[in-house]
């Protein structure tokens, strides 16, 4: 990656801020490496050969109002990526502008450099793309076992083979299989949630708030079941609230503000990097 100090000439107006014209103008800032990194030019350099990228993204849910303003994003086959910011940043409309849920105005996404820009949501489905909402994730009047049958309709014949898998990286949902998922708790709907959407075998699952309204015990087994889910092979795209946790498991992590990428580096740099724990950790760490 290229240092704090290595910017071409080509890319001084990202690189640098101008408070003014002139003799009179305030020294130029370098930018941190993290916020380097998080300029268009490394993006462009960066992502050449990812899994799964956002090239300036501008996307939002009314007419005229964009909540993401040319946002990019890139991941790598098996990484894990945390993205990270404040109420409003754009993280889970980036998440749900990758799989196709709310309208993208301009840029694209691309997944093993094939565009599937808004692509239909079975399309991606089979194309290897897992999502997990927040909210609503499951079917209440339905069992576990039926909710993982509704994640494998498409492949039915594998639902054995799926539902071993599943249920090694998840005991609790093979022992309850015939229990409603109505009748769980937030955490245990959390693990039908992901189990479902791992049954059709993705190379990439999107994750949204998975930890969001559970116990810190809950909180703490999402975070430990990504991890492992992870290592199985496949690759984790995961916004979070709780930035700190999450930028201890992942192996980059995204600080995302008004719509823009703020900063992106491995996670640990960003939770050391004092413009981000002033900025976004504080702040985001008093919510926990």
């Amino acid at each position: 990656m290229t240092g704090p100090g290595d910017v071409p000439p080509d890319s001084a107006a990202d690189a640098f801020s101008k408070p003014g014209d002139g003799p009179s103008a305030a020294p130029a800032r370098t930018l941190t490496a993290a916020e380097l990194a998080a300029t268009r030019g490394e993006h462009v350099k960066l992502a050449d050969s990812a899994l799964l990228r956002a090239d300036e993204l501008v996307a939002g849910y009314i007419p005229g109002v964009d909540i993401l303003r040319g946002c990019d994003f890139y991941l790598d086959d098996g990484e894990l990526v945390g993205i990270i910011g404040p109420n409003g940043a754009g993280k889970s409309t980036l998440l749900k502008a990758m799989f196709g849920l709310i309208p993208v105005r301009s840029g694209t996404v691309t997944l093993r450099g094939e565009d599937i820009t808004s692509a239909a949501a079975h399309t991606l489905v089979r194309g290897g793309l897992g999502y997990v909402p927040q909210n609503n994730n499951v079917f209440p009047s339905l069992t576990i076992e039926e909710n993982l049958q509704m994640g494998i309709f498409l492949r039915s014949s594998k639902f054995g083979e799926r539902f071993d898998y599943v249920t090694e990286l998840f005991p609790m949902l093979g022992e309850r299989r015939r229990q409603r998922a109505g009748a769980l708790s937030g955490g245990e709907r959390q693990m039908v949630a992901m189990g479902r959407a791992l049954m059709m075998e993705p190379s990439v699952l999107l994750l949204d708030e998975p930890s969001a309204g559970l116990s810190p015990a809950f909180q703490d087994d999402v975070f430990i079941r990504c991890r492992r889910i992870n290592r199985t092979g496949v690759s984790i795209i995961m916004v979070e609230q709780n930035a700190r946790r999450c930028l201890q498991i992942c192996h980059r992590g995204y600080v995302l503000d008004q719509g823009r990428n703020a900063y992106t580096d491995t996670g640990r740099s960003l939770m050391s990097d004092p413009k981000v724990i002033e900025l976004y950790l504080g702040t985001l760490a008093t919510a926990h």
